[in-house]
């Protein structure tokens, strides 16, 4: 009966420090896919077309149609073609005719401003009229949401009969661009979490729960339900505070693990902890490892321990 209840208390053992291993080892592996999934989305909403974009310019294009085809209506053409309305740059648009023509300052405002009311557009611009020839600026207004600010000069002097090319330049930031922005923003972070919790290789340490060889730390085999050391012949007793400890440090190779951790998950619900006792455990652990120079305990002051693994 003794027997049989110290062989369940073992497997009780192997299975908390199992477990306590596997969940450290899984949790880094659980934010990064979770970070790098994150990302993946960012560039997808990244790259996914701005519908709200594609038709604030198809009815850019619609209402400087509108205001070729009155222009020329004015000048008393009728038939003479507009050409195609072009996007110079994200928030330019140019408008050109056929035919020369004789252009309205006056006229030329009201147009614009009744098009593009109907068409619901921003109502903060610049316009600008440009020579064919040599693209200087013949004429030019803004047009501001407040009217006071509104700067419309030449009003009444007419623009002679010339090739004439119409540049509108919206000023006002559309919400599609703060979106953009936003989702860059969400990538980088997404893209620095994956990098920050990216899974380390675990250099020379090995662990199987199933391997009856126990855990491979460099040159020794780590065989925690059986609280020991193993390095050629020689066998080292750990007690379980060890056994413990070493758990966690082998599950975090070359990575500093602050005392807090250390004192709450191998000391908080086994009773009073004396503020001695982590190094004094951390000093035992470390002779008992001296066995092999790759491996080192170091002490990191002030924050905590780490156990440097050499490749």
């Amino acid at each position: 009966m003794q027997k049989i209840c110290k062989r369940s208390v073992n497997c009780f053992k192997k299975s908390q420090n199992c477990l306590l291993f596997a969940g450290l080892m899984n949790q880094r592996k659980i934010y990064f896919y979770g970070s790098l999934c994150f990302a993946i989305f960012a560039v997808i909403m990244l790259l996914i077309p701005d519908k709200k974009n594609e038709t604030f310019s198809e009815l850019v294009k619609i209402a400087l149609r509108d205001v070729g085809n009155k222009l020329l209506l004015a000048d008393q053409d009728s038939t003479s073609l507009i050409l195609p309305v072009h996007q110079v740059e994200k928030s330019k648009y140019q408008l050109s005719f056929e035919k020369e023509l004789t252009i309205y300052p006056d006229t030329l405002v009201t147009i614009v401003q009744q098009s593009f009311q109907k068409a619901n557009l921003p109502s903060h611009y610049q316009l600008e009229v440009k020579q064919c020839k040599d693209f200087e600026v013949a004429y030019s207004f803004l047009k501001n949401a407040n009217v006071e600010k509104d700067i419309i000069p030449c009003g009444g002097r007419n623009m002679p009969q010339k090739c004439y090319t119409i540049e509108v330049r919206f000023l006002e930031k559309t919400t599609t661009s703060s979106n953009k922005i936003i989702w860059i923003v969400l990538l980088s972070l997404g893209i620095i979490a994956a990098f920050l919790f990216f899974p380390k290789r675990k250099n020379s340490i090995q662990f199987d729960p199933t391997n009856e060889n126990g855990i491979s730390l460099g040159k020794f085999q780590f065989y925690p339900d059986e609280n020991k050391l193993m390095v050629k012949a020689l066998e080292i007793s750990l007690s379980k505070k060890e056994v413990e400890l070493l758990t966690l440090f082998v599950a975090n190779p070359n990575k500093i693990i602050k005392r807090e951790e250390l004192s709450k998950k191998v000391w908080e619900d086994h009773g009073v902890f004396v503020g001695r006792s982590l190094d004094t455990y951390v000093s035992k652990l470390r002779k008992k490892l001296s066995e092999d120079d790759s491996i080192k305990l170091t002490n990191v002051h002030g924050i905590g321990y780490v156990l440097e693994v050499k490749e």
